[in-house]
């Protein structure tokens, strides 16, 4: 194949297709017409002697070779976006720039209050913009809209950079009348009612079932691994609606220690050690390679980093 004669925009409309599946939302998202995205897919597969997607009962379906080269003809194109991008000086004081930030609710409000604090410091003219994990995919993260996501996260894909930014145990948070203060052990902690709280990773949740413990966290995991099963009165993915359930005397929320401890000077909670072994989990925050090598954002990563260093 005489590589001169490609055109790099089939390679952008190759992957929005891959990822769209679907000719009319592909063009609207390069901004075309439908007829000019059907005619890219039609210049594709005279270029690749496939037909790169086929349609079925359940819509178009990517061909076994489309799907293959998918994840290389990606990483092409963000290796090209990063090599062109326009690298700017940054000055921290005078800058307005937005961060726009996707955290889930327990990296919000454990670490953002300190990244604040120093931001007010040294610059104050900047905003941060923070969505939640179901506001955003992978597709924004490594498009660069979203300068880094910060959460617990299962898997990642490869072309992500990342960095660790604390590892957190677990403690059990309920209210200082609960009756089971009295005797507090594995034995009282099964009896009692919890409430499950966990949001990993990007999307809209789905809704759980109390049995199957494979899907229910490292908690319920880490009591399987030693025969054992709590009773689960209420599921959410938002720890301070877990915490605020904790109020009630007869519901425990098991949750990471630096999310229990923004109730420590809180008389009407008690914060205490899980009866049981659960292994710490790693909060992260992640970026695209489009991102890693431009002045603000190395700013801002090593700013976001000294905050968690500090909670």
């Amino acid at each position: 194949m005489n590589i001169t004669k490609i055109d790099l925009n089939l390679l952008v409309a190759f992957d929005v297709l891959l990822r769209e599946k679907n000719v009319t939302r592909a063009a609207n998202h390069l901004g075309i017409t439908q007829p000019a995205m059907s005619n890219s897919l039609k210049r594709l597969r005279n270029l690749l002697n496939d037909p790169v997607l086929v349609r079925t009962s359940d819509g178009m379906v990517a061909t076994e070779r489309a799907s293959s080269l998918a994840p290389k003809i990606r990483k092409i194109l963000l290796e090209t976006k990063e090599a062109l991008q326009t690298v700017e000086d940054f000055e921290p004081l005078s800058s307005t720039r937005v961060f726009r930030l996707m955290a889930s609710d327990y990296a919000a409000s454990t670490l953002l209050p300190k990244l604040l604090e120093k931001i007010n410091k040294i610059a104050p003219n900047i905003t941060i913009d923070i969505m939640t994990p179901s506001d955003v995919t992978f597709h924004d993260v490594e498009d660069g809209k979203i300068d880094m996501a910060i959460n617990l996260f299962d898997q990642l894909p490869q072309s992500f950079h990342q960095k660790v930014l604390w590892n957190d145990g677990f403690s059990c948070l309920t209210r200082s009348s609960n009756p089971i203060l009295e005797n507090f052990d594995l034995n009282s902690y099964l009896t009692s009612k919890h409430v499950w709280v966990s949001k990993t990773g990007f999307g809209v949740g789905l809704g759980m079932n109390p049995k199957d413990v494979q899907k229910l966290g490292w908690v319920d995991e880490a009591l399987a691994n030693i025969g054992k099963q709590r009773d689960i009165k209420i599921f959410t993915r938002n720890y301070h609606v877990a915490m605020q359930l904790a109020h009630d005397d007869q519901i425990i929320a098991t949750l990471p220690k630096k999310a229990a401890m923004i109730h420590s000077k809180d008389p009407g909670y008690t914060i205490l050690d899980t009866p049981f072994d659960v292994p710490d989990i790693e909060l992260k925050m992640i970026w695209s390679p489009l991102l890693h090598h431009e002045p603000s954002h190395i700013w801002f990563r090593h700013l976001v980093d000294e905050a968690a260093k500090e909670c």
